[in-house]
Protein backbone atom coordinates (compact mmCIF):
# COMPACT_ATOMS: atom_id res chain seq x y z
CA UNK A 1 0.00 0.00 0.00
CA UNK A 2 2.82 2.40 0.84
CA UNK A 3 4.47 1.63 -2.50
CA UNK A 4 1.28 2.70 -4.28
CA UNK A 5 0.08 5.64 -2.18
CA UNK A 6 3.20 6.80 -0.35
CA UNK A 7 4.14 7.31 3.30
CA UNK A 8 2.07 10.45 3.85
CA UNK A 9 -1.09 8.34 4.13
CA UNK A 10 -1.96 6.77 7.49
CA UNK A 11 -2.34 2.99 7.41
CA UNK A 12 -3.98 0.83 10.05
CA UNK A 13 -4.77 -2.91 10.03
CA UNK A 14 -8.44 -3.87 10.31
CA UNK A 15 -9.52 -5.21 13.70
CA UNK A 16 -12.55 -7.42 14.33
CA UNK A 17 -14.04 -10.76 13.40
CA UNK A 18 -16.67 -9.46 10.96
CA UNK A 19 -17.15 -6.46 8.71
CA UNK A 20 -19.35 -4.72 11.26
CA UNK A 21 -16.71 -4.96 13.97
CA UNK A 22 -13.98 -3.82 11.60
CA UNK A 23 -16.01 -0.76 10.57
CA UNK A 24 -16.96 0.14 14.13
CA UNK A 25 -13.37 -0.18 15.39
CA UNK A 26 -11.93 1.92 12.56
CA UNK A 27 -14.53 4.64 13.09
CA UNK A 28 -13.95 4.71 16.87
CA UNK A 29 -10.20 4.97 16.25
CA UNK A 30 -10.59 8.02 13.99
CA UNK A 31 -13.05 9.92 16.17
CA UNK A 32 -10.85 9.28 19.22
CA UNK A 33 -8.17 11.26 17.41
CA UNK A 34 -10.31 14.35 17.05
CA UNK A 35 -11.89 14.06 13.62
CA UNK A 36 -15.22 15.93 13.32
CA UNK A 37 -16.50 14.21 10.17
CA UNK A 38 -15.62 10.85 8.74
CA UNK A 39 -16.48 9.00 5.54
CA UNK A 40 -15.89 5.28 5.05
CA UNK A 41 -15.83 4.02 1.46
CA UNK A 42 -15.47 0.60 -0.09
CA UNK A 43 -12.53 -0.34 -2.28
CA UNK A 44 -14.76 -1.96 -4.91
CA UNK A 45 -16.86 0.98 -6.15
CA UNK A 46 -15.13 2.46 -9.24
CA UNK A 47 -17.62 5.31 -9.65
CA UNK A 48 -16.98 7.04 -6.31
CA UNK A 49 -15.22 10.27 -7.28
CA UNK A 50 -14.41 13.69 -5.87
CA UNK A 51 -17.92 15.06 -6.53
CA UNK A 52 -19.50 12.10 -4.72
CA UNK A 53 -17.30 12.61 -1.69
CA UNK A 54 -17.91 16.37 -1.70
CA UNK A 55 -21.66 15.79 -1.77
CA UNK A 56 -21.34 13.37 1.16
CA UNK A 57 -19.38 15.84 3.30
CA UNK A 58 -21.81 18.66 2.49
CA UNK A 59 -24.74 16.43 3.47
CA UNK A 60 -23.14 15.80 6.87
CA UNK A 61 -23.61 19.49 7.70
CA UNK A 62 -27.37 18.87 8.02
CA UNK A 63 -27.56 15.12 8.68
CA UNK A 64 -26.21 12.67 11.24
CA UNK A 65 -25.66 9.81 8.82
CA UNK A 66 -24.98 9.78 5.08
CA UNK A 67 -25.24 6.49 3.17
CA UNK A 68 -24.36 5.73 -0.43
CA UNK A 69 -26.43 2.67 -1.41
CA UNK A 70 -24.94 0.05 -3.71
CA UNK A 71 -26.91 -1.74 -6.42
CA UNK A 72 -26.43 -5.11 -4.71
CA UNK A 73 -28.29 -3.97 -1.59
CA UNK A 74 -25.27 -2.97 0.47
CA UNK A 75 -23.63 0.42 0.72
CA UNK A 76 -20.39 1.79 -0.66
CA UNK A 77 -20.16 4.94 1.48
CA UNK A 78 -21.00 5.80 5.07
CA UNK A 79 -20.56 9.30 6.50
CA UNK A 80 -20.77 10.09 10.24
CA UNK A 81 -20.20 12.93 12.73
CA UNK A 82 -20.13 10.56 15.72
CA UNK A 83 -19.32 6.84 16.10
CA UNK A 84 -22.93 5.44 16.40
CA UNK A 85 -21.80 1.86 17.03
CA UNK A 86 -25.42 0.67 16.91
CA UNK A 87 -25.36 1.00 13.11
CA UNK A 88 -23.15 -2.08 12.91
CA UNK A 89 -25.11 -4.49 15.10
CA UNK A 90 -27.68 -6.95 13.78
CA UNK A 91 -26.69 -6.47 10.13
CA UNK A 92 -26.65 -9.39 7.71
CA UNK A 93 -23.27 -8.49 6.20
CA UNK A 94 -22.75 -9.54 2.61
CA UNK A 95 -26.47 -9.87 1.94
CA UNK A 96 -28.93 -7.79 -0.10
CA UNK A 97 -30.47 -6.06 2.96
CA UNK A 98 -27.43 -4.28 4.42
CA UNK A 99 -28.48 -0.82 3.29
CA UNK A 100 -32.11 -1.22 4.33
CA UNK A 101 -31.19 -2.66 7.73
CA UNK A 102 -28.67 0.13 8.40
CA UNK A 103 -31.15 2.82 7.36
CA UNK A 104 -33.83 1.29 9.59
CA UNK A 105 -31.48 1.30 12.61
CA UNK A 106 -30.58 4.95 11.97
CA UNK A 107 -34.23 5.99 11.82
CA UNK A 108 -35.10 3.91 14.89
CA UNK A 109 -32.48 5.84 16.88
CA UNK A 110 -33.75 9.19 15.62
CA UNK A 111 -30.71 9.92 13.43
CA UNK A 112 -31.16 12.28 10.51
CA UNK A 113 -30.37 10.18 7.45
CA UNK A 114 -29.34 11.27 3.96
CA UNK A 115 -29.22 8.73 1.11
CA UNK A 116 -27.00 9.50 -1.89
CA UNK A 117 -27.35 8.24 -5.46
CA UNK A 118 -27.09 4.48 -5.86
CA UNK A 119 -23.80 3.26 -7.36
CA UNK A 120 -22.60 -0.16 -8.54
CA UNK A 121 -19.75 -2.07 -6.95
CA UNK A 122 -17.61 -4.90 -8.25
CA UNK A 123 -18.27 -8.31 -6.71
CA UNK A 124 -18.36 -10.62 -9.75
CA UNK A 125 -16.80 -10.71 -13.25
CA UNK A 126 -19.92 -9.21 -14.84
CA UNK A 127 -19.56 -6.14 -12.60
CA UNK A 128 -16.37 -5.14 -14.41
CA UNK A 129 -18.52 -3.32 -16.98
CA UNK A 130 -18.80 -0.57 -14.36
CA UNK A 131 -15.02 -0.15 -14.53
CA UNK A 132 -15.46 0.26 -18.29
CA UNK A 133 -17.84 3.15 -17.61
CA UNK A 134 -15.12 4.95 -15.66
CA UNK A 135 -12.54 4.39 -18.39
CA UNK A 136 -9.05 5.81 -18.00
CA UNK A 137 -8.14 4.56 -14.48
CA UNK A 138 -8.63 0.97 -15.68
CA UNK A 139 -6.88 1.24 -19.06
CA UNK A 140 -3.87 -0.64 -17.73
CA UNK A 141 -6.02 -3.45 -16.32
CA UNK A 142 -8.72 -4.16 -18.90
CA UNK A 143 -8.09 -4.84 -22.63
CA UNK A 144 -7.63 -1.77 -24.81
CA UNK A 145 -10.35 -1.02 -27.36
CA UNK A 146 -9.25 -1.69 -30.94
CA UNK A 147 -10.80 0.19 -33.84
CA UNK A 148 -12.80 -1.83 -36.39
CA UNK A 149 -12.73 -4.91 -34.15
CA UNK A 150 -16.03 -6.68 -33.55
CA UNK A 151 -16.25 -9.01 -30.55
CA UNK A 152 -18.93 -11.65 -31.04
CA UNK A 153 -20.19 -12.64 -27.59
CA UNK A 154 -21.95 -16.00 -27.29
CA UNK A 155 -23.55 -16.92 -23.93
CA UNK A 156 -23.75 -20.68 -23.41
CA UNK A 157 -25.09 -23.29 -21.05
CA UNK A 158 -24.78 -26.93 -22.09
CA UNK A 159 -24.31 -26.17 -25.79
CA UNK A 160 -21.75 -28.89 -26.57
CA UNK A 161 -23.70 -29.97 -29.65
CA UNK A 162 -23.81 -26.45 -31.10
CA UNK A 163 -20.86 -24.41 -29.93
CA UNK A 164 -18.22 -25.55 -32.45
CA UNK A 165 -20.68 -25.06 -35.31
CA UNK A 166 -21.34 -21.57 -34.03
CA UNK A 167 -17.64 -20.69 -33.73
CA UNK A 168 -16.17 -22.16 -36.94
CA UNK A 169 -17.73 -19.69 -39.44
CA UNK A 170 -16.58 -16.75 -37.30
CA UNK A 171 -12.91 -17.80 -37.36
CA UNK A 172 -12.60 -16.70 -40.99
CA UNK A 173 -12.74 -13.01 -40.04
CA UNK A 174 -9.53 -11.29 -38.93
CA UNK A 175 -11.30 -8.36 -37.23
CA UNK A 176 -13.61 -10.55 -35.13
CA UNK A 177 -12.88 -11.40 -31.50
CA UNK A 178 -14.89 -14.43 -30.41
CA UNK A 179 -15.81 -14.69 -26.73
CA UNK A 180 -17.80 -17.61 -25.32
CA UNK A 181 -19.41 -16.68 -22.00
CA UNK A 182 -20.22 -19.94 -20.24
CA UNK A 183 -22.58 -20.04 -17.29
CA UNK A 184 -21.34 -23.29 -15.73
CA UNK A 185 -22.12 -25.95 -18.34
CA UNK A 186 -22.18 -29.52 -17.06
CA UNK A 187 -21.21 -30.84 -20.51
CA UNK A 188 -18.09 -30.09 -22.60
CA UNK A 189 -19.24 -26.73 -23.95
CA UNK A 190 -16.40 -24.69 -22.45
CA UNK A 191 -13.74 -27.29 -23.31
CA UNK A 192 -14.87 -27.53 -26.94
CA UNK A 193 -14.90 -23.75 -27.28
CA UNK A 194 -11.42 -23.47 -25.76
CA UNK A 195 -10.08 -26.07 -28.21
CA UNK A 196 -10.98 -23.77 -31.12
CA UNK A 197 -8.69 -21.10 -29.68
CA UNK A 198 -11.33 -18.52 -28.77
CA UNK A 199 -11.57 -16.70 -25.47
CA UNK A 200 -13.76 -18.50 -22.92
CA UNK A 201 -15.15 -16.59 -19.93
CA UNK A 202 -16.77 -18.41 -17.02
CA UNK A 203 -19.33 -16.60 -14.90
CA UNK A 204 -22.44 -17.12 -12.85
CA UNK A 205 -25.36 -18.47 -14.93
CA UNK A 206 -27.81 -16.09 -16.55
CA UNK A 207 -27.68 -14.68 -20.07
CA UNK A 208 -27.38 -11.04 -19.01
CA UNK A 209 -24.75 -11.91 -16.40
CA UNK A 210 -22.71 -13.94 -18.88
CA UNK A 211 -22.85 -11.32 -21.63
CA UNK A 212 -21.82 -8.56 -19.23
CA UNK A 213 -18.82 -10.59 -18.04
CA UNK A 214 -17.66 -11.15 -21.61
CA UNK A 215 -18.25 -7.57 -22.73
CA UNK A 216 -16.14 -6.26 -19.83
CA UNK A 217 -13.04 -8.08 -21.10
CA UNK A 218 -13.67 -7.55 -24.82
CA UNK A 219 -11.47 -5.29 -26.93
CA UNK A 220 -13.75 -4.25 -29.77
CA UNK A 221 -15.23 -0.99 -30.93
CA UNK A 222 -18.55 -2.69 -31.72
CA UNK A 223 -20.10 -5.42 -29.58
CA UNK A 224 -22.20 -8.11 -31.23
CA UNK A 225 -24.29 -10.40 -29.01
CA UNK A 226 -25.34 -13.72 -30.49
CA UNK A 227 -27.22 -16.89 -29.55
CA UNK A 228 -25.33 -20.16 -29.91
CA UNK A 229 -27.99 -21.40 -32.33
CA UNK A 230 -27.87 -18.36 -34.65
CA UNK A 231 -25.67 -18.05 -37.75
CA UNK A 232 -24.70 -14.62 -39.08
CA UNK A 233 -24.68 -13.65 -42.78
CA UNK A 234 -21.44 -13.52 -44.75
CA UNK A 235 -19.64 -10.22 -44.31
CA UNK A 236 -21.44 -9.38 -41.07
CA UNK A 237 -18.54 -7.46 -39.41
CA UNK A 238 -18.52 -4.69 -42.03
CA UNK A 239 -22.32 -4.58 -42.04
CA UNK A 240 -22.41 -4.04 -38.29
CA UNK A 241 -19.51 -1.56 -38.28
CA UNK A 242 -20.90 0.54 -41.11
CA UNK A 243 -24.41 0.65 -39.67
CA UNK A 244 -23.40 1.62 -36.15
CA UNK A 245 -20.77 4.09 -37.32
CA UNK A 246 -23.32 5.96 -39.42
CA UNK A 247 -25.14 7.25 -36.37
CA UNK A 248 -27.29 4.21 -35.66
CA UNK A 249 -27.47 3.41 -31.96
CA UNK A 250 -28.24 -0.30 -32.36
CA UNK A 251 -28.28 -2.55 -35.42
CA UNK A 252 -29.85 -5.99 -35.77
CA UNK A 253 -30.17 -8.48 -38.60
CA UNK A 254 -33.53 -9.64 -39.87
CA UNK A 255 -34.87 -12.88 -38.44
CA UNK A 256 -34.84 -16.05 -40.50
CA UNK A 257 -35.79 -19.39 -38.93
CA UNK A 258 -34.41 -22.54 -40.51
CA UNK A 259 -37.61 -24.60 -40.17
CA UNK A 260 -40.00 -25.25 -43.06
CA UNK A 261 -43.42 -24.92 -41.41
CA UNK A 262 -45.91 -22.25 -42.40
CA UNK A 263 -46.14 -21.19 -38.75
CA UNK A 264 -42.46 -20.21 -38.71
CA UNK A 265 -42.97 -18.09 -41.84
CA UNK A 266 -45.75 -16.30 -40.00
CA UNK A 267 -43.40 -15.68 -37.06
CA UNK A 268 -40.81 -14.18 -39.41
CA UNK A 269 -43.44 -11.95 -41.02
CA UNK A 270 -44.83 -10.81 -37.66
CA UNK A 271 -41.35 -10.04 -36.31
CA UNK A 272 -40.46 -8.04 -39.44
CA UNK A 273 -43.72 -6.09 -39.15
CA UNK A 274 -43.23 -5.43 -35.45
CA UNK A 275 -39.62 -4.37 -36.01
CA UNK A 276 -40.78 -1.78 -38.54
CA UNK A 277 -43.27 -0.11 -36.21
CA UNK A 278 -41.88 -1.01 -32.79
CA UNK A 279 -38.08 -1.45 -32.95
CA UNK A 280 -37.03 -3.83 -30.22
CA UNK A 281 -34.25 -6.14 -31.45
CA UNK A 282 -33.06 -9.20 -29.53
CA UNK A 283 -29.80 -11.09 -29.93
CA UNK A 284 -31.36 -14.25 -31.38
CA UNK A 285 -30.63 -12.51 -34.68
CA UNK A 286 -27.44 -10.66 -33.76
CA UNK A 287 -27.49 -7.39 -31.81
CA UNK A 288 -24.71 -4.87 -32.55
CA UNK A 289 -23.93 -1.58 -30.80
CA UNK A 290 -20.99 0.61 -29.83
CA UNK A 291 -19.10 -0.71 -26.82
CA UNK A 292 -19.01 2.74 -25.22
CA UNK A 293 -22.82 2.99 -25.46
CA UNK A 294 -23.23 -0.46 -23.91
CA UNK A 295 -21.00 0.47 -20.98
CA UNK A 296 -22.69 3.86 -20.60
CA UNK A 297 -26.05 2.19 -19.96
CA UNK A 298 -24.39 -0.34 -17.58
CA UNK A 299 -25.03 -3.29 -19.87
CA UNK A 300 -27.69 -5.92 -19.29
CA UNK A 301 -29.52 -6.31 -16.02
CA UNK A 302 -28.30 -9.40 -14.19
CA UNK A 303 -31.74 -10.95 -14.39
CA UNK A 304 -32.68 -14.59 -15.11
CA UNK A 305 -35.20 -13.45 -17.76
CA UNK A 306 -36.30 -10.36 -19.74
CA UNK A 307 -32.83 -8.80 -19.78
CA UNK A 308 -32.94 -8.42 -23.60
CA UNK A 309 -36.38 -6.81 -23.56
CA UNK A 310 -35.33 -4.38 -20.83
CA UNK A 311 -32.07 -3.25 -22.45
CA UNK A 312 -33.82 -2.74 -25.79
CA UNK A 313 -36.01 -0.11 -24.13
CA UNK A 314 -32.97 1.66 -22.64
CA UNK A 315 -31.04 1.55 -25.90
CA UNK A 316 -33.72 3.63 -27.61
CA UNK A 317 -32.21 6.61 -25.78
CA UNK A 318 -28.77 5.88 -27.22
CA UNK A 319 -29.77 6.28 -30.85
CA UNK A 320 -31.90 5.00 -33.67
CA UNK A 321 -32.52 1.24 -33.76
CA UNK A 322 -31.86 0.01 -37.28
CA UNK A 323 -32.86 -3.26 -38.92
CA UNK A 324 -30.28 -4.43 -41.47
CA UNK A 325 -31.40 -5.78 -44.84
CA UNK A 326 -29.48 -9.04 -44.38
CA UNK A 327 -30.84 -11.92 -42.32
CA UNK A 328 -29.27 -14.13 -39.70
CA UNK A 329 -30.50 -17.71 -39.45
CA UNK A 330 -31.77 -19.12 -36.16
CA UNK A 331 -32.45 -22.79 -35.55
CA UNK A 332 -36.08 -23.65 -34.93
CA UNK A 333 -35.47 -25.75 -31.81
CA UNK A 334 -37.22 -23.33 -29.44
CA UNK A 335 -40.36 -23.40 -31.55
CA UNK A 336 -40.05 -27.16 -32.17
CA UNK A 337 -39.97 -28.00 -28.45
CA UNK A 338 -43.32 -26.44 -27.57
CA UNK A 339 -44.87 -25.81 -30.94
CA UNK A 340 -44.87 -22.46 -32.71
CA UNK A 341 -48.16 -21.16 -31.31
CA UNK A 342 -47.35 -22.06 -27.68
CA UNK A 343 -43.84 -20.58 -27.92
CA UNK A 344 -45.16 -17.29 -29.24
CA UNK A 345 -47.94 -17.29 -26.63
CA UNK A 346 -45.56 -17.86 -23.68
CA UNK A 347 -43.13 -15.24 -24.94
CA UNK A 348 -45.84 -12.60 -25.31
CA UNK A 349 -47.33 -13.52 -21.93
CA UNK A 350 -43.92 -12.95 -20.35
CA UNK A 351 -43.68 -9.50 -21.94
CA UNK A 352 -47.18 -8.52 -20.79
CA UNK A 353 -46.71 -9.85 -17.25
CA UNK A 354 -43.28 -8.24 -16.96
CA UNK A 355 -44.75 -4.86 -17.89
CA UNK A 356 -47.16 -5.15 -14.95
CA UNK A 357 -44.20 -5.12 -12.57
CA UNK A 358 -43.77 -8.82 -11.77
CA UNK A 359 -40.12 -9.41 -10.71
CA UNK A 360 -37.99 -11.19 -13.36
CA UNK A 361 -36.96 -13.93 -10.89
CA UNK A 362 -40.58 -14.87 -10.20
CA UNK A 363 -41.45 -14.67 -13.89
CA UNK A 364 -38.46 -16.88 -14.74
CA UNK A 365 -39.66 -19.60 -12.36
CA UNK A 366 -43.08 -19.62 -14.01
CA UNK A 367 -41.62 -19.59 -17.52
CA UNK A 368 -39.27 -22.49 -16.93
CA UNK A 369 -41.94 -24.54 -15.20
CA UNK A 370 -44.17 -24.28 -18.26
CA UNK A 371 -41.55 -24.54 -21.00
CA UNK A 372 -38.91 -26.86 -19.45
CA UNK A 373 -36.07 -25.65 -21.70
CA UNK A 374 -33.03 -27.81 -22.22
CA UNK A 375 -30.56 -24.93 -22.25
CA UNK A 376 -30.23 -21.35 -21.16
CA UNK A 377 -30.44 -20.25 -24.79
CA UNK A 378 -33.79 -22.02 -25.12
CA UNK A 379 -34.99 -20.28 -21.98
CA UNK A 380 -34.51 -16.79 -23.38
CA UNK A 381 -37.66 -14.84 -24.15
CA UNK A 382 -36.97 -13.54 -27.64
CA UNK A 383 -38.84 -13.16 -30.91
Amino acid sequence: MRAIFGKSVAYRPQQGSCLGEKLANSIEYCFARGYEQLIVIGADCPEIDRSHLTSAFESLDKHDVVIGPAMDGGYDLLGLKRPHAQLFHGIEWGGPLVFRQTAAIAKRHGLRLKSLDQLPDVDYPEDLIHCRRVGQPFDSVLPKIRKRTVPVIIPTLNEAAQIEKAIRPLLAYRNVEIIVADGGSSDRTAAIAAQTGVKVIRSRPGRGTQMNAAAAVSSGEILLFLHADTRLPEGFPDMALNAVREGVGVAAFRLRIDGTSFGLRLVEFAVALRSKWLPRPYDDRGLALRAEDFFRVSGFRNWPLMEEYEIANRLKKVGRIYLLEQSSTTFSRRWDQLGTARTVLYNQLCVCVFRTGIPPAKLSTWYRRHTSPATETDAAVTD
